[in-house]
């Protein structure tokens, strides 16, 4: 499990909501649909989890046993046992992104707004550590014959920036725009081309944010955006 990661701490913030079950089964859903929980990665015990959450243990189990039954967890009895993510869990969601009545357009409107101020504070904040990790995302976008492979890397490209910018809720709200938008991509087709010129523009973002040029780094992300939103506009107009 990638325990050193902000957006995995996020994971396991308390629930706010009122609406506790319904949150936890949703924001460890998500995790790990975007892989912030590893396949067979070993979630906290249970009375740990629950002190975590901030939730009662008899809601947590709730949860639990809901995702379990859509095979996203294992429970596992005996020694070394415990709740483990699925080998093979579902990466899409059970209710898809509502294509009509404008709905994506609006969540493409608010990863732009979510995306753009994460490179700019990102411009000013990043670490060399920051840097170092999305380069490395970079890298293992460089193989592009495997989708899932390049949106896996993709999708903690994009939360690492997030993590960059050192702020708690634009990390919560790009996890939240990375697991809807890819109900969306599901609908787009990828050829290599395309997706090398989507990760030219991922290492074009990382020199300007070693440069702290948050300017070049916006400009980037935009046009960035832009190449998704038009193809999505011709399909689901």
């Amino acid at each position: 499990m990638r325990t050193s990661s902000p957006a995995v701490a996020a994971v396991f913030e308390p629930v706010q909501t009122a609406t506790t079950f319904e949150e936890t089964v949703e924001r460890l859903g998500t995790a790990i649909r975007l892989g912030l929980l590893e396949p067979g990665a070993r979630l906290p015990p249970e009375r740990d989890l629950a002190e975590q959450l901030g939730i009662a243990r008899s809601t947590l189990r709730q949860a639990l046993t809901a995702l379990t039954e859509s095979g996203h967890l294992i429970a596992m009895r005996g020694r070394g046992g415990g709740t483990f993510v699925a080998a093979a869990p579902p990466l899409t969601e059970s209710t898809r992104v509502e294509l009509e009545g404008g709905h994506w357009r609006e969540l493409l409107d608010y990863r732009v707004a979510v995306e753009i101020g994460s490179v700019v504070l990102a411009a000013e904040r990043a670490t060399a550590g920051d840097l170092a990790r999305l380069g490395d995302h970079v890298a293992a976008m460089k193989e592009v014959g495997d989708f899932s492979v390049y949106r896996r890397a993709d999708v903690f490209f994009h939360l690492g920036v997030a993590e960059a910018a050192g702020s708690a809720r634009l990390l919560a709200a790009m996890t939240e725009i990375q697991g809807q938008m890819g109900e969306l991509i599901a609908h787009i087709a990828h050829p290599a081309p395309v997706l090398q010129q989507s990760n030219a523009q991922h290492a074009q973002l990382v020199r300007a944010l070693e440069r702290r040029d948050a300017w070049a780094a916006a400009q980037i992300v935009r046009e960035h955006l832009e190449g998704t939103e038009r193809i999505l506009v011709g399909l689901l107009r």
